[in-house]
């Protein structure tokens, strides 16, 4: 297929290489900065572009993968001349009612954390689609399935939903490796010697419930350690309230 991609950010440059390997054509990539563009096209092809109105007026998909907050903005330049062309964002709190003016459109939502540096492998990666007619379907489910065995319809709420548990569930627990790195930091201790315990606590839920998997002082609110702990963030009351809030919450649920 011939597609054209709006962004070339993580998630864009991950997609686009591997929708290329699977031989479609990236006929050209949009960024706000020349430079991504061009760094992007230099891997998949295709003509690199900072300005919306000089992409090309056809495909068979556009892919728009920008933040959220501009992505009407950006919908609303790229619909002109372009209003009967198959149109999907990636976004996972976004619904599908923010595109108003193409006659095709949808969601191809890769759920994944990207980096640009460190390429993902697509086979088993979860997509969710939507689509507001068969077309928009039949695009969207013809590119997924070329790069992903796991493709799956999902409805915009049902989706938000998603993200929001995609959040706790990669996000906030990077931020708490980060958390403990700048414990152990400030001891002289590398935070690698955690690696282990954090494969450990991954893989474990593989054949466990979250719940099942807990452990720690939380689990049975040993307040000993707990006032312990919280006596070491004594001089970081922000660290000290997730400490703190985290706790209960394992507590209580």
């Amino acid at each position: 297929m011939r597609i054209v991609f709006v962004g070339a950010g993580r998630l864009a440059t991950q997609f686009a290489k591997a929708l290329y390997a699977k031989g479609h054509t990236i006929e050209a990539v949009y960024s706000r900065t020349m430079d991504n563009a061009t760094i992007l096209t230099s891997v998949v092809g295709g003509s690199p572009t900072d300005t919306i109105a000089s992409l090309p007026l056809t495909a068979d998909a556009y892919i728009i993968a920008v933040k959220d907050a501009v992505l009407p903005a950006v919908i609303a330049q790229l619909k002109e001349g372009r209003v009967e062309c198959p149109m999907f964002h990636t976004a996972g709190s976004v619904p599908m009612s923010v595109f108003e003016g193409p006659l095709h459109h949808g969601v191809i939502y890769p759920m994944q954390t990207f980096s640009k540096e460190r390429d993902v492998d697509f086979t088993h990666l979860p997509f969710f689609i939507e689509a507001n007619d068969g077309l928009s379907f039949q695009v969207a489910t013809k590119l997924a399935t070329s790069v992903s065995d796991n493709v799956r319809e999902l409805s915009s709420t049902a989706r938000r939903h998603l993200h929001l548990a995609a959040v706790f569930a990669c996000n906030f627990s990077n931020h708490c490796y980060k958390l403990a790195a700048d414990i152990l930091e400030r001891q002289g201790v590398s935070f690698d010697v955690l690696l282990p315990l954090i494969d450990e606590t991954a893989q474990k839920v593989h054949s466990m419930h979250p719940h099942d998997a807990q452990t720690g002082p939380a689990v049975r609110y040993d307040e000993n350690v707990i006032n312990a702990q919280l006596q070491l963030l004594a001089d970081e009351p922000l660290k000290q309230q997730v400490y703190e809030i985290m706790s209960k919450s394992i507590h209580h649920d």
